[in-house]
């Protein structure tokens, strides 16, 4: 039997343990608040970014919290756990090293914008001009420089009257100027002067071929082959009157040049430097029905475009053609193949000879032979295409009987937009320079 006394010890012993139990509850119970206090996230964020860059931060957080709800229920497992559980949770190492990359590696370079080669017929530079600002540099190559032909190396050569002017493309310096070996008179301009003419590179940059006009004379005129090398002319081939072009077979074996003046194409076999006269006159002999620029099409054949009437298609092993018939009635000159073959750019200048018709550019599909003509409303001489196919280039300073203008027209060949540059002494070839 309990005494009065015995029970209150009793009492007060049990009531003593229920306060202690309780203690023990709330102890447990704060541990587990402070382990995802906004504190304690605060805290592990500028630990795991602090050494990240701003754009890693939001990854950091959003990563902490499941650390810390993942970490034991006492405050003294949540710190230990929260200084060395969080880099292995976290992905932060990984987030940051993808964006210091992303912030330290410059941004992909914006398409490089076009740069064209430029020869100035009626003085002795060349430009390389930015079509879209129009903003040109000159460099003086030699008198009276007609065309342009790019090789391998940022090496460039430019025939002129008095001699081939090589060009280092990437420095913009002229490296020399060689001589011809025929004889000439080098102190003319425009149309008929003497000198180099058409001029073409060998696949394996070798060799530069340039025709060379011999004026006033009986004798035909040259194609004087230059080694790359040595910068030196090494030998000369005989070829037909007034060469406007030259451009070689595509593995290099033969160089052919298109002989305005002998409405003919010579072929020379570059190892031998013998050559065939192959005939190129599908509307006779005479008038303004001639060949003045050529460009060699995937299978080998050439092509030659002919007063807006025709297209020669010249197999140079056979030696034959055949002429696919044109719709442009204009007197055609400079033209150029797409970057991806597929189209032919031709430059119509206009009414002469057998031509009635007004200045176009035809845009000529090589394997249909469909045409798409855009009017224009000044005469050209030569044109390139950009890298894209989606614009050409085409020159003012027209050779014939000087009836050029300072400037050049870049055409939108997907909507036939046309706009004009001004650029002085006559340009006559454009090339675009690779890069």
């Amino acid at each position: 039997m309990f005494t009065n006394k015995s029970f209150g010890y009793m009492l007060i012993l049990f009531t003593l343990l229920v306060v202690l139990a309780g203690c023990g509850a709330h102890s447990d119970a704060s541990a587990g608040l402070s382990t995802n206090s906004p504190k304690a996230i605060s805290s592990t964020e500028v630990t795991a970014t602090s050494s990240i860059p701003k754009a890693a931060s939001s990854v950091a957080s959003t990563a902490t919290p499941s650390a810390s709800i993942s970490s034991p229920s006492t405050s003294t497992s949540t710190s230990t756990s929260t200084s060395t559980s969080t880099p292995s949770s976290t992905p932060t190492p990984i987030n940051a090293t993808e964006d210091n990359t992303a912030l330290t590696t410059p941004t992909p370079a914006l398409a490089l914008a076009p740069i064209l080669l430029i020869t100035h017929s009626k003085s002795d530079y060349i430009s390389f001009l930015d079509p879209d600002t129009g903003h040109f540099e000159k460099l003086i190559v030699g008198k009276a420089p007609f065309a342009i032909a790019e090789g391998p190396n940022h090496r460039a050569y430019v025939s002129t009257a008095e001699g081939i002017a090589v060009v280092d493309t990437q420095s913009r310096v002229r490296v020399a100027l060689i001589p011809y070996q025929t004889a000439l008179d080098m102190s003319q301009y425009g149309e008929y002067r003497p000198g180099g003419m058409g001029i073409a590179v060998s696949p394996d940059g070798k060799f530069v071929y340039v025709g060379v006009y011999v004026s006033g004379s009986s004798a035909k005129s040259q194609l004087e082959i230059v080694d790359t090398a040595k910068l030196a002319v090494t030998g000369s081939v005989p070829i037909g009157i007034r060469p406007f072009d030259v451009v070689t077979s595509l593995d290099g074996r033969e160089v052919y040049t298109i002989d305005h003046d002998s409405y003919s194409v010579t072929a020379v076999d570059s190892s031998t430097h013998k050559a065939r006269t192959l005939e190129a006159a599908p509307f006779g002999r005479g008038g303004f029905e001639k060949p003045h620029y050529a460009v060699v099409r995937a299978d080998g054949q050439l092509l030659l475009p002919y007063q807006g009437r025709g297209l020669v298609v010249l197999d140079p092993v056979s030696g034959k053609y055949e002429t696919k018939p044109l719709t442009g009635n204009t007197h055609q000159e400079g033209i150029a193949l797409t970057p991806d073959g597929k189209q032919l750019l031709i430059v119509g200048n206009g009414a002469a000879g057998s031509a009635t018709g007004k200045p176009i550019l035809t845009v000529l599909d090589v394997n249909t032979y469909t045409e798409k003509i855009i009017p224009l409303t000044r005469m050209h001489q030569m044109v390139a295409s950009s890298a894209d196919s989606h614009y050409a280039y085409l020159t003012g300073g027209v050779t014939y009987a000087n009836t050029g203008w300072n400037g050049m027209t870049v055409v939108d060949l997907l909507s036939g937009a046309v706009r004009e540059l001004e650029l002085p002494d006559y340009p006559l070839d454009v090339q675009l320079l690779s890069r």
